[in-house]
């Protein structure tokens, strides 16, 4: 890995902009001093910011401007007016060019994927990037895509997801040979759409050596830790990843709401509050935060637009892994580095036949 970790933060993305992504930078910045950023944005909401964290301000190169796509812009929109002169834009800028080795946003997701994968272009053998993401299970983490960035998809790009999550859950969980399920409605092989029960016999049929193919999850199978890789195309993962969120933010109000009921609930929460903020620990969005662009010449990490200043630093510590562990290189390493791991790919006819 480089001796230093070169990150590019767009700080005028989320719903608040520099006064989250400055102090997350700075938390981040105390758990990995190899750490440079370059900050991208107005100077003059920046400037104050870095005033209150002076080591930050030591570790830091401000990048300005005044432009910054909106929560609002559609993708197209987005690329079309002021892209090349936008926080956002700049920032993947700096991945394109070399002079940083991550670019993190809170900003519009569609923008972002869209201008991600306009500069950065796809890797050899991807049609389309997925957002990936880190779930929090009973045995620990799994890593799960699509969680949002495309619609729908074929056997060949729910096959590609795999060896993509499979190559990102080696370098983060240091497996030589990572499982994976595919998301199904049942784990009956007759059961889900086509495309889903073709992505399976495929996989079953090309045994590849990167990666363990374990058959159909369901969907309580995630927080259950059944694999190590989820793989489902954008529109069912997104839809999954915002039901767990909102049953974690559930569950923490209906606990606090008990613990308050009475004097013995009190009392209870009195003598189990260490097992309580374990659970509330686990269950924290904020600490599952930043999600990867998986199958671009370049990572991109997007964090939610809504999380703290803690929340936004998670986001930057899943880029400084990716850089650190040589995310890219081990992409490029399970596509035969040409894609021919992937264009190679039959069809499920074919591979059983």
């Amino acid at each position: 890995m480089p001796s230093k970790v070169r990150i590019a933060l767009d700080a005028m993305g989320g719903d608040v902009g520099a006064p989250v992504v400055i102090p997350g930078a700075a938390i981040s910045l105390a758990r990995h001093p190899d750490v440079e950023f370059l900050l991208v944005g107005d100077r003059a909401k920046i400037e104050p910011e870095l005033q209150k964290h002076p080591l930050l301000k030591a570790a830091s190169k401000v990048i300005h401007t005044d432009v910054a796509v909106s929560m609002e812009d559609k993708p197209s929109q987005a690329l079309r007016r002021g892209r090349r002169t936008s926080s956002m834009w700049l920032a993947i800028d700096a991945v394109k060019k070399g002079d940083a080795d991550v670019a993190i946003s809170a900003g519009n997701t569609g923008a972002l994927m869209a201008m991600s994968r306009f500069h950065l272009r796809t890797l050899p053998g991807i049609d389309r990037p997925a957002i990936t993401g880190i779930w929090p299970t009973k045995r620990g983490e799994s890593v799960v895509l699509d969680l949002g960035a495309t619609i729908g998809g074929d056997a060949h790009h729910l096959v590609s997801l795999a060896v993509m999550g499979a190559a990102m859950a080696s370098v983060l969980f240091n497996k030589p040979r990572p499982t994976v399920g595919l998301l199904n409605i049942g784990v009956e092989e007759i059961k889900g759409h086509e495309e889903i029960r073709e992505a399976g016999e495929t996989l079953r049929a090309m045994n590849l050596p990167q990666l363990d193919y374990i058959g159909f999850v369901e969907g309580d199978g995630i927080g259950k830790g059944l694999a190590d890789v989820i793989v489902t195309e954008g529109f069912s993962g997104n839809i999954a990843l915002k039901a767990a969120e909102g049953t974690a933010r559930q569950m923490a109000e209906l606990l606090r709401n008990e613990m308050q009921r009475s004097w013995m609930s009190k009392l209870g929460y009195l003598f189990a509050r260490g097992a309580f903020q374990t659970l509330r620990d686990k269950m924290d969005p904020n600490k599952s935060n930043g999600g990867v662009f998986l199958g671009l010449k370049g990572v991109v990490v997007k964090s939610h637009g809504g999380v703290t200043a803690e929340g936004f630093a998670y986001a930057i510590d899943v880029g400084y892994e990716m850089v650190h562990y040589d995310l890219l290189t081990k992409i490029n390493q399970m596509l035969n580095r040409d894609g021919g791991a992937l264009t190679s790919v039959p069809t499920a006819q074919e591979a059983v036949s």
